[in-house]
């Protein structure tokens, strides 16, 4: 009996591991489906990781490869710098670098005023590109993740930060930036050595980025990416000690559990329609990430318009996982729109209007 039980309990999947943090979230980066998390909705402080925002915001409105000049503001910063100096010059491609790297308040505060002019223009960037990715519950106050003087920080949640990093890692100048574990700088004052603070690049072969972040009040939050076999994930982990651990764990067991499959072949896809005249399509296959007992199901929606041209969005297929919507995939017009068919009264009409 005692072997019998045993054998069951061997069947039955469960964690050898505990997650330390008060919010965490396991998210696809692909389809954005939440696989696992607690608290995922609740607003904290998230320090540091703050400047995922910050450098998206950068990349998207500045040449990075333009030169900076260090000014004053630097003088306002504390906590984790670079020690960039008055007066040095940088590139602000190298100042991402020492931003996601080495976490440096001083490169956040002077990327916002090269950037944005001030950092309250900066901050309503930020604000503006929360709110265009669906982060709902997310407030910024400033670029490096600080506290205000005030007690005022920047507040998320862990689901919103998981939007955030994976909207960052289709940016391929972020990913190659967060990716990078050494990265050696030379000003006109000095030379720069900078090893990535996230610890989980070298503790675990399948991470592709991230960004750590701690201060006394939000505490260890840690925001991290990683893929195996083209399955792309993202943990988000807040107010966290044992955050490097947690978010390796995490990954192996989402990993194991999940499977990637194709719903929707570009080259195979298929939709009955009898509106328009020619092949529907999709530019991309779909995939999506599932277990083994989850079911999989596709609706389509067609709208009929009869000034569709060539390339126009005409539809959408809306996958489905256990009857929870998890992705919409655009369908496109390949051909023109098929021309209505005329009967014999209407062609007589269209005759007599002719020589009207």
């Amino acid at each position: 009996m005692k072997k019998l039980l045993f054998l069951i309990l061997l069947c039955i999947p469960f964690k050898v591991y505990a997650i330390s943090a008060s919010a965490y979230i396991v998210m696809d980066a692909d389809t954005k489906r939440v696989l696992e998390g607690s608290n995922i909705n609740s607003k904290k402080l998230i320090a540091s990781t703050t400047k995922i925002m910050t450098a998206i915001v950068a990349l998207e409105y500045a040449d990075i490869n333009l030169e900076v000049e260090v000014d004053d503001t630097v003088l306002r910063s504390y906590g984790s710098g670079i020690y960039i100096e008055i007066g040095e010059h940088m590139t602000l491609k190298d100042m991402l670098y020492g931003l996601m790297l080495r976490s440096g308040n001083d490169a956040a505060m002077m990327i916002a005023k090269y950037v944005g002019g001030s950092m309250e223009n900066f901050v309503a960037l930020m604000n503006e590109k929360a709110a265009t990715l669906g982060m709902k519950d997310t407030t910024f106050v400033n670029s490096s993740g600080l506290e205000e003087k005030d007690g005022s920080g920047n507040m998320s949640t862990a689901y919103d930060m998981a939007l955030l990093m994976s909207y960052a890692m289709q940016n391929e100048t972020f990913k190659t930036i967060v990716g990078t574990k050494d990265y050696t700088v030379k000003t006109d004052y000095k030379t720069y050595v900078w090893h990535n603070k996230n610890k989980l690049l070298s503790m675990y072969k399948y991470t592709t980025g991230g960004k750590t972040g701690f201060t006394e009040k939000a505490r260890r939050t840690l925001v991290t990416s990683a893929s195996m076999d083209n399955k792309n994930l993202v943990v988000v982990t807040l107010n966290d000690g044992n955050d490097f651990l947690d978010h390796k764990n995490l990954y192996e067991e989402n990993f194991r559990k999940y499977d990637r499959e194709l719903v929707l072949d570009k080259d195979n896809f298929k939709v009955e329609d009898t509106y328009y005249d020619g092949t529907l399509y999709i530019e991309s296959d779909v995939y999506v990430l599932k277990k083994n007992k989850e079911d999989i199901s596709v609706k389509y929606e067609i709208m009929k318009n009869p000034n569709a041209i060539e390339g126009d969005v005409v539809g959408k297929a809306i996958i489905s996982i256990d009857g929870e919507e998890v992705l919409e995939k655009n369908i496109m017009l390949s051909k023109k729109v098929k021309k209505e068919k005329k009967g014999f009264f209407r062609k007589l009409l269209d005759f007599l209007m002719f020589w009207k």
